[in-house]
């Protein structure tokens, strides 16, 4: 084991009944008091599921197919990760408080522990399911790859961990059924990884259209083309290379972007 890996594998802690990773949870009371605003996009998952390839994708509609622009930052710069926090990394709540631009906010939260703010000032929120096999192949080999988190143990001892809950942002049911029932009550567009990588020009319309973006079929191509799993893999700017306490030579943050249906790439 690196001494990297000693320093950096602290234990889960409960928020609000849900295991969180440590530093994070030592940031709680600066989450849940985080004052949400009209103008902010919410983009909810359960952790691997896609979240940062909607975010590009949001970006990149946002930002009207500029792909200058959308290089300007790294990924988790330009879409903060609001429970984010830890030694050496700003905190997801203190970026986001500096900023004073409609922000777009990345969260794994559990629907239940979501900051009251956002509901209270009615926030439009993007949520991204994916297949429970394929996000316990991509969790594990992510907490291999990202020291933040305890050390897994091998693939049988963690899928007995993942499925009783007992990992960060605990158990995958319960994450995607909170948030699909909250979709009856608040503005949420529920998307499918499945569905991304099946027909991705499609998805992408569905985001233009929630997020009440018209944009030329030319613009559409050119962001699922620069959206695309490979062309996301070889982006420092999408692959977190440049986020600390990631080890990319044990896992690559992206892996194979693979469904048990479909295959991306």
């Amino acid at each position: 084991m690196s001494s990297l890996e000693e320093l950096n594998r602290p234990p889960l802690k409960l928020v609000g009944g849900m295991p969180i990773i440590g530093p994070f949870a030592d940031n709680w009371e600066n989450v849940e008091r985080f004052q949400a605003r009209g103008d902010d996009l919410l983009i909810s998952t359960y952790p691997k599921s896609g979240t940062t390839w909607v975010s590009k994708i949001v970006d990149l509609i946002l930002n009207g197919g500029d792909t200058e622009e959308s290089q300007k930052g790294a990924i988790f710069e330009r879409v903060p990760f609001l429970e984010c926090s830890g030694p050496g990394v700003p905190s997801g709540t203190k970026i986001l408080n500096k900023q004073d631009f409609p922000r777009v906010i990345k969260t794994h939260l559990q629907v239940e522990v979501l900051p009251r703010s956002f509901w209270d000032k009615k926030c439009k929120v993007i949520y991204v399911a994916r297949n429970a096999k394929d996000v316990a192949v991509s969790y594990y080999h992510f907490y291999r790859m990202a020291y933040g988190h305890p050390e897994p143990g091998t693939w049988e001892e963690f899928l007995n961990s993942y499925m009783e809950g007992n990992v960060a942002f605990g158990r995958w049911s319960a994450h995607v059924k909170g948030w699909w029932r909250m979709r009856q009550h608040s503005e949420i567009l529920y998307l499918f990884y499945e569905d991304m990588l099946e027909d991705p020009r499609r998805e992408v319309q569905k985001v233009m259209k929630f997020l009440g973006k018209e944009l030329s079929d030319e613009v559409v191509e050119k962001i699922v083309k620069h959206t695309s799993f490979q062309a996301m893999k070889n982006n420092p700017m999408a692959n977190y290379s440049t986020f600390p306490c990631m080890d990319h030579s044990i896992s690559p943050f992206m892996r194979k972007g693979m469904t048990s249906r479909v295959t991306a790439g």
